[in-house]
């Protein structure tokens, strides 16, 4: 999967102790809400923002006699996560019950897959800076139910219950230990949230806690991880901790640094490290212990008995799989070869698929270079500037489109194409008859142009001297010219001139 660019592997992250340098061994869970309107077992909506308790059915509120019956949409989307994950997909999967007490549960356990999950392994490339990139290891991918919302600063004495989100259907997508460093674990979120979104299986909209991250930090002497990568023996780490629910890219890298620095304490004091899970204090910029961690025996795990295992066709996956977008590394990859750009531009312009189509639609029959260019540092600046989406974008694809094809044929110079943009974005109209109407249109006679040429070394004779003694100078005459004519001179025009007039 590495043959597609020249990809180097980062080193990894090493944190020295007082007595050892250690370096960190990092493992994610990713819960992403499935992007479907019905949960995963009833047609409750699953509308965000809605009233307390409104988005709730008779089997989410584990009433009596209430049997779940299987969302295929969700398991859909879960296959088409892990084809976008090139996953091994499963045809036979099968749901377990994972027995816990949560007041926001009501049925008391968790309907999960935990012997039999509907994805199996897969990798995803995890773009740490041009040419740089970690492959991480995808150990599985499985369905299972979210629980409610336990509310307790509405009231000093009593704590309030919200099941609208009880029975939302998640993926827990589940990396091997693979990462090596906060930053890559922030890059490995925001390469799978762009994945996820691309294929419209989440939105990953991380403030509403549709994509939460369960961090697993440990930390080992430099070589353990080789001879663990070796032998897949887990005696070569240390112990992991889980820090919980993490949603914030930044908190996540913060998170990371402040455990291993904790653990590294530890050892080297000649304590152990507990196994335990944790939260993150963004506050006091510290994890705290939240409870010991529990193991699959602890949960009581046993095949759910309301529902019959999943068996699928693999002429369905394969009709999932036609239907497939394309998915950012390769549009990425197209990018650099369709369009000439630099891998830094197409990292940019891929970030997002709304951008990525807003580029292509700019650049169809224009220069790819010239719209790359005019997309990132002239649009997204303004829209960044006033705080828009491209969805929000004042100026069109084709409005864009125009003004990059109006700079390709020479009609207009850079200078009066910043100027066309603006009048575009506040006012809108076609650019190329703002071009007409407003007289923005290039001096290309090269006559005009000597004329003002020899009227500005006429009027600067010691200008002309210092210039002959300093070439570098002559930028200045071609500034006047252009100050002269309201910037529509051609540069180029202007520059040759003025360098024949004084003799370079």
């Amino acid at each position: 999967m590495l043959d597609h660019l020249a990809y180097t592997s980062p080193e990894p992250k090493v944190i020295a102790g007082a007595k050892d340098d250690w370096e960190l061994v990092i493992g994610m869970e990713i819960h992403a809400q499935v992007a479907t309107n019905a949960k995963l077992f009833s047609g409750a909506s699953t509308l965000f923002g809605s009233e307390p308790n409104s988005n709730v059915a008779f089997v989410d509120a584990a009433m009596p006699g209430m049997l779940p019956v299987i969302n295929e949409y969700c398991v859909e989307q879960a296959v088409r996560t892990g084809l976008g994950l090139n996953a091994q997909i499963n045809l036979f999967s099968a749901f377990d019950r994972k027995n816990y007490f949560y007041p926001d549960l009501p049925q008391g356990y968790q309907i999960s897959q935990l012997y039999h999950p509907i994805v199996g392994e897969g990798e995803i490339l995890v773009d740490m800076g041009p040419g740089v990139a970690r492959l991480v290891r995808v150990e599985r991918i499985h369905l299972e139910q979210d629980a409610g919302k336990s509310i307790h600063d509405m009231d000093p004495n009593m704590s309030f219950v919200d099941l609208n989100r009880t029975g939302v259907a998640l993926m827990e997508i589940v990396s091997r230990p693979d990462i090596r460093g906060p930053e890559e674990a922030a890059a490995y979120v925001v390469k799978l949230r762009q994945i996820l979104r691309y294929l419209g299986t989440c939105d990953g909209n991380m403030q509403n806690g549709n994509l939460r991250a369960d961090v697993n930090v440990s930390v080992c002497k430099r070589g353990q991880y080789e001879k663990f990568r070796e032998t897949g023996d887990f005696k070569h780490l240390g112990t992991r901790c889980e820090i919980k629910n993490m949603n914030s890219m930044r908190f996540i890298q913060l998170a990371i640094d402040y455990e291993a620095r904790r653990q590294i304490a530890i050892i080297e004091d000649g304590g152990e490290v507990k196994q335990e899970t944790r939260l993150y204090d963004a506050d006091k910029n510290e994890t705290r212990s939240m409870r010991s961690k529990e193991e699959a025996h602890d949960y009581r795990y046993f095949p759910c008995p309301d529902l019959l295992p999943l068996e699928i066709e693999q002429a369905w996956v394969d009709d999932i799989a036609a239907k497939m977008p394309e998915l950012p590394d390769a549009k990425k990859i197209r990018f650099v070869k369709e369009f000439g750009l630099s891998e830094y531009d197409a990292n940019v312009l891929t970030a997002e698929a709304e951008n990525a189509a807003f580029f292509e639609k700019v650049a169809e029959g224009n220069d790819g270079k010239i719209a790359a260019n005019w997309v990132i540092n002239e649009l997204f600046g303004r829209l960044k500037k006033d705080d828009k989406g491209i969805n929000e974008s004042p100026v069109s694809p084709q409005q864009l489109g125009q003004i990059v094809a109006l700079i390709k044929s020479g009609d207009i110079s850079g200078k009066i194409a910043k100027d066309l943009f603006e009048i575009v974005y506040t006012e809108g109209g076609d650019p190329a008859q703002i071009v007409v109407e407003r007289g923005m249109k290039q001096v290309t006679d090269l006559g005009a142009i000597e004329a003002q040429v020899d009227e500005i070394i006429a009027a600067n004779p010691e200008q002309v001297e210092k210039a002959k003694q300093n070439p570098k100078l002559a930028g200045w005459f071609t500034g006047q010219v252009l100050k002269a004519s309201g910037g529509k001179a051609n540069p180029a025009a202007v520059n040759e001139i003025v360098a024949k007039k004084l003799g370079f």
